[in-house]
């Protein structure tokens, strides 16, 4: 039986591209993409869903306080528009629970306030992520997986007024 990716809704999502004073983007290994190197993607932006009557703002901290444990970031920019993503097929029916077709996303660019050492991917009992490193923006496209990069190569451009040191 093959599930008709159209049938399905998009999940509400938020996205946290988290800059350092260095402009630089955090990005995170997916723990279930533990070799995950170049072209291969795995490695993303923190992101997750939004709870019901939740605001976006307050959701894209809550979310890199769950995944990356810290809250030490603060909103400097929200991009103009959601974007939305589609499942790749053979993920249908899998991913996101088998609910839904992909994400509409609502992606926040932040400024980190903390040290490296409030980085702790290992506070969750099931960590999403298993290894972090901030890269230049422009990377950032090259490192996801395929159905995300266009999202990316979208955040590569207007985020990068932020992708300065600062």
């Amino acid at each position: 039986m093959s599930i008709e990716g159209s049938s399905l809704p998009y999940r509400p999502n938020v996205g946290a591209a988290l800059f350092n004073r260095d402009g630089l983007v955090f990005v995170a290994r997916r723990a279930d993409m533990p070799n995950a190197e170049g072209p291969a993607g795995g490695w993303q932006l923190p992101q997750g869903g939004i709870d019901p009557d939740e605001d976006p703002r307050v959701a894209v901290l809550r979310e890199l306080e769950e995944e990356i444990g810290t809250g030490r970031a603060e909103i400097i920019a929200e991009h103009d528009e959601w974007l939305t993503y589609d499942l790749p097929p053979d993920l249908l029916g899998i991913a996101l629970k088998g609910r839904y077709r992909g994400q509409r996303q609502r992606w926040f660019a932040l400024r980190f306030t903390g040290t490296d050492a409030d980085i702790r991917l290992d506070l969750d009992p099931h960590p999403e992520f298993d290894a972090w490193r901030w890269v230049p923006l422009a990377e950032l496209p090259a490192l996801a997986v395929g159905f995300k990069r266009p999202i990316y190569e979208v955040l590569a451009q207007a985020f990068a007024p932020y992708a300065r040191p600062g």
